[in-house]
């Protein structure tokens, strides 16, 4: 069995989705370190394959293969391409193959969705979304999905995409706006949820522009050099993370300013796993906790996946 992308768009609805999610995190799963493999493609640049495999012990057994092959461009074809393999945990048969892009896509927003449940105030009714790259397009629903979302802004370096990504949100009938470069503060200082999904390798987001209880959502920074916000906002808000793990080892988000001093790893206040099973209690338990500034960097989890798949081939077999 295949499932397509349409297949997958179809079964893996927001809120099934970040339930899935809640119930992974609280379940006993082996998700071994993800592997990286280096390949030397002949007369173009080197390509990398990563396999991020995760298992349930007698139920069932997932890999996703996830291929980075940079010299595709010059063939027009797309640099990365993900599959995602389901198998029995019990026999290791082959249960189902699946698009691996939209499993990472969706199951990367259910996850910032269900961080925001948990640290977000549930009277949060705006949201800007700094990228308006393919992740943007699903970090809004998924928010949205959570909490009572009333105003959406929409930033880019690239100020027509932010516009069509603004102009498409409004024929779905939302209130959604485009901002330039020059509003991007004097947003951000209205804002009750942000969420960051770029390429950035230099800060997008400062700590001075955040009002008393908003909520960040950092996604896109998955290299030790990428990052999107800038110290001030590590060190004036209580940090949660959905692997410390892959967290500490991944993004420039923490890594740079931990180098650099800003941060410490022992400030991380939680991962997902402490939130979902209420070890820890999200905002409710932080000190004034109607003004704290909260953050959810995530680097993604081969959990997330299974989670995605397991859903997605049990409601369409």
């Amino acid at each position: 069995m295949y499932l397509t992308a349409e297949q997958l768009t179809q079964s893996l609805d927001w809120s099934g989705l970040i339930k899935a999610l809640q119930t992974i995190f609280t379940t006993a799963v082996h998700s071994p370190v993800r592997h990286h493999h280096f390949i030397d493609v002949p007369n173009t640049q080197q390509a990398t394959l990563l396999l991020m495999p995760a298992w349930i012990e007698g139920k069932y057994l997932g890999v996703k293969q996830v291929s980075v092959f940079p010299g595709n461009n010059e063939k027009g074809k797309p640099g990365l391409t993900s599959l995602y393999t389901l198998s029995s945990g019990e026999t290791g048969e082959t249960l189902a193959q699946m698009d691996g892009n939209i499993i990472t896509a969706r199951r990367t927003a259910a996850a910032s969705a269900l961080a925001s449940l948990y640290l977000s105030r549930p009277d949060s009714d705006s949201l800007l979304m700094i990228g308006a790259g393919r992740m943007g397009r699903y970090l809004v629903p998924a928010h949205m999905n959570v909490r009572p979302i009333k105003a959406i802004w929409i930033w880019d370096r690239n100020l027509a995409a932010a516009e069509q990504f603004a102009q498409d949100l409004r024929d779905q009938g939302h209130n959604a706006h485009a901002v330039t470069e020059q509003e991007l503060a004097s947003t951000a200082a209205q804002a009750a949820i942000i969420s960051c999904a770029t390429l950035a390798k230099d800060p997008v987001l400062k700590g001075e522009w955040l009002r008393p209880g908003c909520h960040i959502d950092l996604v896109g920074s998955f290299t030790p050099t990428m990052r999107e916000a800038d110290n001030a906002v590590l060190q004036q808000a209580n940090v949660f993370v959905d692997t410390r793990a892959g967290a500490l080892a991944e993004t420039g988000d923490l890594i740079i300013p931990i180098n650099e001093g800003a941060f410490r790893a022992d400030e991380i206040v939680a991962e997902l796993t402490e939130l979902c099973s209420t070890q820890h209690k999200g905002r409710q338990a932080l000190a004034n906790a109607e003004d704290a500034i909260t953050v959810f960097k995530s680097v993604g989890d081969s959990r997330e996946d299974l989670a995605a798949a397991i859903m997605a081939f049990e409601a369409t077999r």
